[in-house]
Parts: structure tokens; sequence; C-alpha cells
């Protein structure tokens, strides 16, 4: 890896009182860009992900590792004194405050927003929160609950079998990266202002952003979207369909790509059909439309019809589980594991890549995530 210039962030630090998922996700993003995170964790304890597992790696839960490279960590309990001036001798040199305490308890201790700000006005002070800071506060902060009550389970899910969770945290992630989006904001006016400000984020808001056209198809006509399995509410076809042996997810999203499919599976006059002319048309008789393509994909494998596709510009692929799609990428090139510079060799754990490519500042990865804290 070859950086040319130091990390974009370089130079910023971050006290981190986050725990779990949103708030540590947010902050390894931005040390990835250079910026120094200090994470404060329970003595002896530590974050609650440290127990969460399996899977472990060499006695260390995965969910842990994946989530807090490039950073530090120190013993920190919050009802010992000597702590607290130690975490506001760190505040003192920092750029940013991350936490996702319960509202109000930060500053029973004197670590709240208003507190911090009299003292540091140019720090940015990024809560998250499970339902705000309001009404909500007395609510858990769960990426579960947050997907129930936020709509994400309604719509996700067969009509036969019911709701369904997302196979992964994915509001937390996306609370995360509004988090992180928001303090790269803040910093910018304080680049222009030197004023700091505080950043909220929370998962119901995020969830609710994160629906977006189903949540504005609410918004604007009074539709409550309903489960429809791996269908599109509104474009056909657009979803996985049967083939000879495993599932193939097609993306026919409008009518050149929907003829050049049935071009591609011999079936040309089916773009005639007056039942499949547009869109509309399409989502209208969606039932009869899939049964009519899956006539022919169940003639041949996914592999085979994924090639036909392709070569036709339909977009299409297969159904991989993690380690198909962790091998698909590498075989595009995107080098999607990384280990860490700055480890003795062997010693470095492997990781995700950082999505965010930049050309001149890009991420780096150089320590491994930081072991349980000791006195």
């Amino acid at each position: 890896m070859t950086v040319t210039e130091p990390g974009a962030l370089t130079g910023m630090r971050i006290v981190d009182f986050s725990r779990v998922l949103a708030g540590p996700y947010a902050t390894m993003l931005l040390s990835d860009f250079g910026a120094e995170v200090i994470r404060l964790e329970r003595p002896g304890v530590g974050d609650d992900t440290r127990g969460w597992g399996p899977p472990w790696y060499e006695g260390e839960s995965t969910y842990f590792l994946g989530l807090n490279r490039n950073k530090t960590s120190v013993a920190f309990d919050l009802t010992s004194e000597t702590d607290r001036a130690m975490a506001r001798e760190l505040i003192s040199g920092a750029d940013v405050v991350v936490e996702n305490f319960k509202p109000g308890t930060l500053e029973r201790y004197g670590f709240g927003y208003e507190q911090l700000a009299a003292e540091h006005p140019a720090l940015v002070y990024c809560s998250v929160t499970g339902f705000g800071s309001g009404k909500g506060a007395h609510l858990p902060g769960y990426d579960l609950i947050a997907q129930a009550t936020g709509g994400l389970m309604s719509i996700t899910g067969h009509p036969e079998t019911g709701p369904a969770k997302v196979g992964v945290a994915m509001v937390d992630a996306i609370t995360g990266l509004h988090a992180a989006l928001g303090i790269q904001t803040a910093l910018i006016h304080r680049l222009r202002t030197g004023q700091g400000q505080r950043v909220e984020v929370n998962l119901l808001s995020s969830v609710l952003a994160s629906l977006t056209n189903q949540v504005s198809g609410h918004i604007l006509t009074g539709n409550v979207p309903k489960l429809m399995g791996n269908a599109h509410p509104s474009v056909a076809p657009y979803q996985p369909v049967a083939t000879a042996d495993r599932p193939l997810a097609i993306a026919a999203a409008n009518d050149k790509q929907f003829i050049a499919l049935c071009r591609a599976l011999g079936r040309p006059e089916l773009a005639e059909d007056p039942r499949y002319r547009s869109n509309t048309d399409r989502v209208t008789h969606r039932e009869a439309l899939i049964e009519d393509l899956e006539n022919v994909f169940r003639t041949r494998d996914a592999d085979h019809w994924f090639t036909v596709l392709v070569d036709a510009g339909v977009p299409a692929g297969p159904i991989n589980d993690i380690g198909q799609a962790v091998a698909l990428a590498e075989s595009l090139g995107l080098e999607p594991v990384v280990l860490p510079d700055d480890e003795p060799e062997g010693r470095g754990i492997a990781q995700v890549r950082n999505p965010i490519r930049l050309s001149r500042t890009p991420a780096t990865y150089r320590t491994n995530p930081p072991k349980l804290p000791v006195r």
C-alpha cells in the first residue's frame, strides 16, 4: 500500500465512550483515515462485544475485532473520580467525543455536551441513541428493536413465513455511517468558524431514512408497504428467479434491459406481450411474468445464465454466501481483505477493507484492535 500524504484526519483526536456497534463503527471509519481514537472501556470487562461469540479468533470475539482496528483502549470506570479526571485530561486535547450512553447518564458525571462545550467550545460531540434524547430517551437502543419498531422487519420476509430481521445489525451500521458523516460535517463547519457543536443520531431516525422509496411512498400516498419476499414494489423483474440449481438475482430495471433479457432467454416475444410492455405493466402482472421467465431459467444452471445475461448487458448475479462474495471481490481486484502494517509479521489480524477509496489520502490499516485494557 502506497500512501502519498498523511491521512486526511491525521492529528485529530477522538475520545470514544461508545460501545457495541454504531459508535465504534463510526470511529473505526474515521480512524482508518488517520484519526487517533482512544476508547474508554470498563475495567476487566470492556465493550459488550468482547464477550459476543462464537465465533472466536485466538480467544477474542470476531465481532469486536471487526469494529476496532487502529484504536487504543484505556480502562475507565465512570464512577471513579480518578478515572473521570483522566478522561477530562484526554478530552482537553480532543477534537471529538463520541458516546452512546442512555441520555442523561454522562451529564450526571460532568461529561454532557453543555458541560464539556463550556470548557471546550470547539469540541464536536456526537451522541448516538436508540430513539432520541427526548420522549424516547428511556427506550433501549438495540438494532433488533429498531428493525422491528422502525418498519424494516415489516417489509423484510415472506408473506408465508412472516417478518424477518436483516441478517446483520444493519440499522447500527447505517447509524454509524450517519454518525461519521455528521462528525465530518461538524468538523468542516468548525474549520470555517472555530465553533464546535453537538451531533445527534439515533437508530429510529436512521432506519426511517434508510427506507428511502418505501417511506417516501407512504408519506406521499398513505400506502403502507407489505411483505413481498424478494420482489420489488415498483420494479419488475427485480428479484431472484429459480434456475436448474440455485436462485439467480436479476434486475431488469428499465424497458431496454427487459428487452435484452427476453432476447438473451430466446423469448423476444415476451417483450411485446401487452402484459409486459412497460414497467408498470410488468409490476401489475409480476406473478405471470416470473412464471414465464422461470420456465426458461429452470432449463440451465445459475452460472450459465449469469454468463449469458452479463454478456447481454442485463444486471444479474447468483446469490453468493459470504465466502463467495469475498472471493468475487478478490477476483475483481477489489482487495477486500487487509492486514495492519504496524504489527509484526504473522501477527496482523485480517479485516475487511474500508469501502471509501481516496486517491491522495487513502485509508490505512495500522494496528490490530486493542486488547482488553487492564489496570
